[in-house]
């Protein structure tokens, strides 16, 4: 234990360096803890790591009769007409959920944003479109309940990792799903997909087990029917990518391109399938840029 003499004229100095010392190492060795191991583990160091000290959290909101129909709300305090974004966690659409991705909820939340992080119905027990209708009926609630939360119900945007991000894209760019939900395509802002698998025939990998069986990518997949009045999106690809293949992203942008909606791709250095989320964390936003780009194209695109 440090101890103060007469000679120390900053008492506290060594013990502040040393405790900054180790906020910083611990910062640094969390991307070795990530690679070491498995997504759920390396979630829940993360998610240990921050404190949403500050801001308002309302756990377990239904919204739908499933069990897995629940979001948890992460709100700054005080916050009023914020933009709302919706979250989805991925895991080849037969795990994750929003425990595992606090980190998301505190970070957007921290930037400003209502947010709101979904479980949705899981593979193989459920599949094709179960997941995405839980998309879109999680973000009418968001939208239902915004001005009680803090947010502006027509100011909402979509964000979604991995699975996640097909859940967004397709909730969003297939006209039946939000309008079956009842949710105005008008309110939605922008869409953000992180790694996402948006065009590749999913008879050829083991997440067949997500699809009906018999179905055809060509009445599945995002990229195959995309609505002419889509919101801008931004879709961000890891550079080390081995799970989601980039070209997902190139027939993505191709088709919004087709249909004259505002599109960005980004592809993000250094950065595997798993770290492009990862780095939406506050803490490890200098593994990549994938939290940046996602708050500047929601103040891009936000209204005010």
């Amino acid at each position: 234990m440090f101890k103060a003499t007469a000679s120390s004229s900053r008492p506290t100095a060594r013990p502040r360096r040393a405790r900054q010392a180790a906020l910083m190492l611990g910062a640094l060795s969390l991307p070795l803890l990530i690679a070491a191991c498995s997504p759920q583990n390396a979630q829940g160091t993360l998610n240990r790591v921050v404190s949403t000290s500050g801001l308002t959290v309302k756990y377990d909101q239904r919204y739908g009769p499933e069990t897995r129909n629940v979001l948890d709300v992460y709100s700054p305090e005080g916050v009023t007409n914020a933009p709302v974004v919706l979250f989805i966690h991925g895991g080849s659409w037969e795990g994750g959920d929003k425990e595992g991705h606090k980190f998301a909820g505190e970070s957007l939340a921290r930037a400003g944003y209502v947010t709101g992080v979904m479980n949705y119905r899981l593979a193989p027990t459920n599949r094709y479109p179960s997941y995405v209708q839980d998309a879109a009926a999680a973000l009418k609630w968001m939208r239902d309940n915004a001005k009680a939360v803090g947010g502006n119900p027509d100011n909402l945007f979509v964000v979604g990792h991995s699975a996640g991000g097909f859940n967004a894209v397709e909730a969003v760019d297939n006209e039946r799903w939000l309008r079956e939900a009842g949710v105005p395509i008008s309110s939605v802002r922008g869409v953000i997909g992180i790694a996402g698998p948006y065009s590749y025939d999913f008879r050829d990998f083991p997440s067949a087990r997500a699809f009906p069986v018999g179905g055809n990518p060509d009445d599945i997949m995002p990229d195959r029917h995309v609505r002419k009045d889509a919101p801008p999106h931004l879709l961000l690809v890891a550079e080390n990518d081995s799970v989601v293949y980039p070209m997902n992203a190139v027939n993505m942008e191709a088709a919004l391109k087709a249909a004259g909606i505002p599109v960005t791709r980004n592809v993000i250095p250094r950065v595997n399938h798993v770290t492009i989320m990862a780095a939406v964390a506050r803490p490890l936003t200098f593994l990549g840029n994938t939290r940046q780009q996602a708050i500047d194209f929601i103040e891009k695109y936000r209204v005010r």
